[in-house]
């Protein structure tokens, strides 16, 4: 969850730091800090609050050095505050440490070193990691071993690793050995740039985009040695290990705000753009059919399939609501949609042709992570749709599809979310085509598919509208979200938009559902959001819509521009284009990201760092 950077070379560390750190802000922002070294000396500054507050901090009280480390924090444990902020000291200075992750059994770990002798001066996990290190350190130098040494400092820090339990990437110094850190990784990320007489780390590889186009992806149990001109990589139970170095394809203008005045603003209008580039080179006209390159399972693995598990959290669930319903139409095989965070402690009786698919923006969601490899432990076919190149499920999974979406900076998500349903409906169409779907279908649904990026475009022409429903119903304190069939999982991801910028409580329910107990939250001060583009239950859905009505309860809809008669129910109508039923995802939830977005900015909320989230949840 929280940001990790490292810098060792010729250049003062702290430019790269405090640039990678703003880059890295999306995951985490309750305190941020640095620690330089110069010769023996480590100077550390920390600060509670944004990345930018550190930086004035710094304006006031320089540092200097051309080694350091940077951190900036998700709270786990501790409140956020100065003392709490990393980087941590072990011992009387001799070991400084940035983490990401869980120490789980840190308690323990915590009473023993305390009667040792060592003091602790935060609440944090992470500061028992530091002792530990320095105490492993001080034990390797009473056994005869060279303090100056990085090897003794590797040996501390292995040792010191074999009895954390939980989840860590590590960054490092050691005040003894200048111009060298150790960088650890066990369900953290965490990336290496490989630069000319410097090397560079980061969480994530958006801080090294610009500085170099060459990165290692650490895998989990892997210790790396980085100095300026040496890069050593070591796994912890099988020994030393040849990198093997990525291309970064990214570029500065990827993560830029432009002419937007926030990220979640400015991917939402990317949409038309990262839905074309879902397509791109996937839509088989000869076939009528979709084609991937990598999802490594020959048609005839992939015909004896007779069940699918789609596995996921947050938004990529509801993603993977809609790609149920695609599925069992298209291809009519039984789908299943289960939480990561409880399918990865479940035993639910899968034989072996289930397909396992793992669905995540990030491919870090340590739930995710966790369920795909339990299911890939048990010897299901697991398959990833990522947005992440080199990311850990990408490199874990079997085989997968890449979103192609961009970076997504923004806390909440937006472009994501429509490209895996892009994604998955090429998936639906790909197996459909394999079992009962017919050649005429399959060239119809690519019409609409390429058509898709237009749709989106004509969509994100009703901001305006949007606006000005915002600004009618910002102060309410509760909404309703309702919706039927595609776009059932749509009312929930809206209703989640909403929680997660504006702090406004809301929920998503089947419309029809709604009778069944929250039409008695209905009252004039709670408006029910209704998702109702013509499909085949229309009649229904308005039914529903009228029931609310009746209560005097205010109505907004998102309807088709083919729809005269809406208008007439619905206190406000947001239009969007006609398409397909099972295209409808794609343009409802557009106005849904679009009202959450005002909303919340009418409320004064920071839009792409909301309170007490992070953008990738890398801890349980």
């Amino acid at each position: 969850m929280c940001g990790i950077v490292g810098y060792v070379g010729p250049k003062q560390a702290y430019d790269y730091l405090i640039e990678g750190l703003f880059r890295l802000e999306y995951r985490g922002y309750d305190s941020a800090g640095v620690a330089l070294q110069n010769g023996d000396q480590i100077s550390i500054r920390k600060k509670t609050g944004r990345v930018g507050q550190l930086a004035e901090l710094v304006t006031q009280q320089p540092v200097i050095g051309s080694t350091g480390i940077g951190h900036t924090r998700w709270a786990t444990h501790g409140e956020p505050s100065d003392v709490n902020s990393h980087p941590h000291t072990g011992g009387n200075g001799e070991v400084v440490v940035v983490h990401n992750g869980v120490i789980e059994n840190y308690s323990a770990l915590r009473s023993q070193l305390q009667e040792l002798g060592y003091v602790f001066r935060s609440a944090t996990d992470t500061e028992v990691a530091a002792h530990l290190i320095a105490h492993q350190l001080d034990e390797e130098i009473k056994l005869g071993s060279d303090p100056t040494s990085a090897e003794t400092c590797l040996q501390a820090v292995e040792a010191a690793l074999k009895r954390v339990k939980g989840t860590y990437g590590l960054a490092i110094l050691f005040r003894e050995v200048p111009n060298m850190l150790i960088a650890a990784r066990l369900g953290s990320p965490l990336v290496v740039g490989i630069g000319k007489g410097e090397h560079y780390l980061a969480s994530d590889s958006s801080p090294l985009v610009g500085r170099t186009d060459e990165v290692v992806y650490l895998n989990d149990h892997e210790i790396a040695i980085i100095t300026a001109d040496k890069f050593q990589l070591k796994h912890q139970h099988t020994g030393a290990q040849t990198p093997s170095i990525k291309f970064l394809e990214q570029t500065v203008q990827d993560t830029e705000l432009g002419d937007f005045d926030h990220y979640m603003l400015k991917e939402i209008f990317e949409q038309p753009q990262s839905i074309e580039n879902a397509l791109r080179g996937r839509l088989d006209d000869d076939e009528a059919s979709a084609k991937f390159g990598g999802l490594n399972m020959d048609p005839q693995k992939l015909r004896r399939i007779d069940r699918i598990v789609l596995t996921a959290c947050g938004t990529s669930w509801h993603a993977g609501l809609v790609g149920e319903y695609l599925i069992e139409e298209f291809a009519r095989i039984p789908v299943e949609v289960e939480y990561a965070s409880e399918l990865r402690y479940r035993n639910p009786p899968m034989s072996d042709r289930t397909m396992v698919f793992a669905i995540t923006q990030s491919g870090e969601t340590a739930d995710t992570l966790a369920a795909m490899r339990e299911c890939k432990r048990k010897g299901h076919p697991t398959l990833a749709i990522c947005n992440t190149v080199g990311s850990s499920i990408a490199r874990e999974a079997d085989g997968g599809i890449y979103l192609h979406a961009g970076p997504e900076v923004g806390v909440a998500s937006t472009k994501a979310f429509t490209s895996q349903v892009t994604v998955l409906t090429l998936l639906a169409m790909f197996l459909g085509r394999m079992r009962h779907l017919s050649y005429p279908a399959g060239k119809r649904i690519i019409s609409h598919l390429r058509d898709m990026p237009n749709k989106i475009r004509k969509a994100l022409e009703c901001n305006d509208a949007v606006k000005e429903v915002a600004q009618k119903y910002y102060q309410a304190e509760n909404f309703l979200y309702l919706g039927r069939l595609y776009n059932f999982p749509v009312a929930l991801e809206g209703a989640l938009k909403l929680k997660e910028i504006s702090y406004i409580h809301a929920e998503g329910y089947p419309a029809a559902e709604m009778k069944h107990g929250p039409i008695a939250l209905v009252d004039e001060e709670t408006p029910s959001v209704f998702i109702a583009p013509r499909c085949q239950i229309y009649p229904k859905v308005m039914s529903n819509l009228e029931e609310v009505k009746a209560r005097r309860g205010p109505v907004i809809a998102i309807a088709c521009e083919s729809d005269d008669k809406i208008a007439k129910l619905a206190d406000d109508v947001i239009y969007v284009p006609d398409v397909d039923e099972y295209l409808q995802p794609l343009v409802t939830s557009i106005p849904l990201q679009l009202l959450a977005y005002h909303i919340a900015i009418l409320r004064g909320c920071n839009v792409d760092r909301p309170r007490n989230l992070a953008k990738s949840v890398t801890v349980e």
